[in-house]
């Protein structure tokens, strides 16, 4: 295993999932149902099968697609989310 790899995966995703709108709903669960394990592993499972998908999604079509053209569709799509949010708010 790549233990660099393996730490900045987890860096990036750690971050990027405080305070998301899936850690509110898990903490809003929690709160509700007063179950904390059973959220946990709700939770857990669901993350765990989303990022399998990605991961499997992201797999078939780097076989296929070259990185380069992976990244600028990445980067046009978060450009134009971000071009949408911003004229949504004006």
């Amino acid at each position: 295993m790549d233990l660099k790899l393996f730490l900045t995966t987890f860096g990036i995703i750690f971050m990027a999932e405080l305070g998301d709108k899936t850690q509110m709903a898990t903490i809003m669960m929690t709160a509700h149902s007063h179950k904390p394990w059973t959220v946990f592993v709700g939770a857990s499972l669901a993350l765990v099968s989303i990022t399998l998908l990605a991961v499997i999604f992201a797999n078939l079509i780097g076989e296929y697609i070259p990185g380069t053209i992976i990244k600028k569709v990445a980067a046009s799509g978060f450009l134009i989310i971000g071009i949408l949010m911003f004229i949504d708010k004006v």
